[in-house]
């Protein structure tokens, strides 16, 4: 860095204004000045630097990390393999986490993501029950999630205190969500329409936001959540691979127009199988 810094700093010096007042908004003027304008890259600065540059990370990748989720569903027209109450847990607990951070007025990049993969999730538990119980029901859902965010933002209805009550069981139910989604591809020993992209970006994403909340949010109720997370996220990308060169099943093939079956929440759409071995087709 001492040989190329004489040529940097008249570049660094030099930034354009809406660079230069972002920088100070996500780094702080000092660490901006110690980062940028001095380009020493040492100290508290710089975990903080990396934490950020995570956090803008993750909350860019999110809006995009249920897209192929809900691209599956669309064009298999069947929620195989997807489990409603494993989708429903999650989508509560975000919602509750986004509020409450909210509220707390945590940094953005602390945070953000939780609004767009809570509003991808509306989508596809919207579409697991249009398949499975009609249009009525995913109706009835979206207006429930819409009400539900309009009073957890309201001070009157819900204070602080329960708030904070409601962000602990969210921690649990957040990590709870993902053992329906266990449980559905073992009993039916594949993984159906389930994402590869959306799992293992999940794995990634929880790992980067242990750090980033370790770095900019001193609330441990978050921390652990996040911890117990990945050790089920890394559950579900090792099912993932286990099974991802299994034979398909024919109520998994595209096209195949096959009406899905209506299940119970908590399972997955058609009759399962008793067998534990791979038996589902490979995704992207």
């Amino acid at each position: 860095m001492d040989l190329l810094r004489p040529y940097l700093l008249p570049i660094t010096h030099n930034l354009p204004t809406p660079i230069t007042t972002l920088g100070h908004t996500l780094l702080t003027p000092s660490c901006y000045n110690q980062l940028i304008l001095q380009l020493d890259l040492h100290g508290p600065c710089l975990s903080l630097a990396i934490s950020k540059t995570l956090g803008l990370g993750i909350i860019t990748l999110s809006s995009i990390v249920k897209v192929p989720q809900i691209l599956n569903l669309l064009s298999s027209h069947s929620a195989a393999g997807v489990s409603l109450l494993s989708y429903l847990l999650e989508t509560a607990s975000y919602i509750v986490t986004l509020i409450y951070s909210a509220r707390q007025k945590f940094p953005f990049t602390a945070y953000g993501e939780t609004a767009l993969i809570a509003l991808q999730n509306t989508v596809i538990c919207a579409l697991v029950l249009g398949y499975e119980s009609g249009k009525g029901w995913a109706s009835l859902f979206v207006a429930g999630v819409a009400a539900g965010v309009y009073l957890l933002q309201d001070e009157g209805v819900v204070d602080m205190k329960m708030l904070g009550w409601m962000q602990a069981g969210a921690g649990v139910v957040g990590v709870v969500s993902k053992v329906p989604q266990i449980w559905v591809n073992w009993k039916e020993g594949g993984t159906g329409v389930l994402s590869a992209f959306t799992v293992f970006t999940y794995l990634a994403g929880s790992l980067s936001r242990i750090f980033t909340t370790l770095q900019e949010v001193d609330d441990k109720i978050i921390l652990y959540g996040f911890i117990a997370g990945f050790a089920l996220n890394a559950v579900l990308a090792a099912q993932m691979v286990y099974y991802w060169r299994s034979p398909a099943t024919a109520k998994h093939t595209k096209g195949s127009g096959e009406k899905p079956k209506e299940i119970a929440m908590g399972s997955s759409t058609g009759t399962s199988s008793k067998a534990k071995g791979p038996s589902t087709r490979r995704r992207g």
